[in-house]
């Protein structure tokens, strides 16, 4: 292992360097006076919206067998993948629905 709390700074800059990264990014959050809920929420639904065409890839790219060979998805996994697109979407679309509604 290459990485992690157990080895020393020398070691590990990297590492060490983005959990600082991370930590500083927290503080100016915090100082900035960005409620720290209300990001999380942003994020989900971000989250959320990008997941639709991202579950969408995966299902097409884990069914061609031209790119998957023998490891291609079969009927059950598909399945599911599609459902949750479907889900996804419904989701998405309700939410932008309700947004332009007001």
């Amino acid at each position: 292992m290459k990485e992690g709390l157990n080895l020393k700074l020398k070691k590990a800059h990297g590492f060490y360097g983005i959990i600082t990264i991370a930590t500083l990014i927290g503080l100016m959050i915090n100082f900035i006076g960005i409620d720290p809920i209300k990001a999380l929420v942003f994020t989900a639904v971000f989250n959320g919206v990008a997941a639709v065409p991202l579950i969408f890839l995966i299902a097409r790219i884990a069914r061609n067998k031209k790119i998957m060979g023998e490891y291609r998805s079969g009927w059950l996994s598909n399945t599911t993948v599609w459902i949750t697109f479907l889900v996804m979407l419904a989701s998405a679309v309700a939410m932008f629905y309700t947004l332009a509604r007001g």
